[in-house]
């Protein structure tokens, strides 16, 4: 099975236990006014053209005769600087699992392994279980998941794995539904499944400016995690820079 990624991230130090190796999924079905993976949110490949360093030259909006570049009516090759680039690439679940457990030696005795994120990995569900499939009993597996998925599908992903971070943002739904687009019917009734499941996991909130980190909201998700292991992470200042790569605008 063909799912699309749009980054592989070794040596990373903040997606779990040990050294590891974190796969980015491409699409979500969130819009979190601070996404801070804008890159992530549309499932297909897109263009992501780097803004610091352009010279503003124009030769990449030249037409060009390479197959690669007519979906996107841009050469790919031609910038002096190569700040073109596309995010977004199509594996095969078993192609990528032999490219991940090329350093299963180093991330295992680090007591690491792999992480799913993205966007997010249950958007492409049947590829996040095959793919883990290939990994099962070579390397551990995680997963970063903002929850919002049917039951069925949030079950069959996160059985698979040896350990889940899953976001808690917002615990009002009118709030939630502001600030992300969506309900957070689906990711509260998945966290209770969660909590009672005997999978090891670990709750995390985006502490977003006047949003996010406001008292009552806060309180409100310690009531929803209550003993759980919880983490609250600190806003990503440098998120809105990636913004105008992918031809989207920062709005808070």
């Amino acid at each position: 099975m063909k799912g699309i990624i749009f980054d592989i991230k070794e040596f990373a130090l903040n997606d779990g236990a040990g050294i590891r190796t974190t796969v980015f999924f491409k699409g979500c079905p969130l819009r979190c006014a601070w996404c801070h993976n804008p890159e992530g949110l549309d499932p297909k490949p897109e263009l992501y053209i780097k803004q610091n360093g352009c010279l503003e030259c124009g030769l990449c909006k030249r037409p060009s005769t390479h197959p690669e570049c007519q979906p996107f009516g841009r050469c790919l090759h031609i910038c002096p600087k190569n700040l073109v680039t596309v995010k977004g690439e199509e594996w095969e679940a078993a192609d990528l699992a032999r490219r991940l457990l090329r350093g299963c030696d180093l991330l295992s005795s680090s007591g690491g392994g792999v992480t799913l994120s993205g966007g997010e990995p249950l958007l492409q569900a049947d590829f996040a279980c095959e793919l883990l499939d290939h990994l099962e009993g070579r390397v551990d597996r995680a997963i970063e998941t903002s929850g919002f998925a049917d039951a069925g599908t949030f079950q069959k992903v996160i059985s698979k794995c040896e350990f889940v971070y899953m976001d808690l943002k917002l615990a009002d739904p009118e709030e939630h539904k502001k600030w992300t687009g969506v309900s957070n019917e689906r990711i509260l009734q998945n966290a209770l499944w969660l909590k009672n499941s005997g999978i090891p996991h670990t709750f995390r909130t985006p502490l977003i400016p006047n949003i996010v980190d406001t008292p009552e909201n806060l309180a409100a998700i310690a009531q929803i995690v209550g003993t759980d292991d919880w983490e609250k992470l600190p806003n990503n200042v440098l998120a809105p820079a990636k913004y105008k790569s992918v031809g989207r605008v920062w709005k808070l």
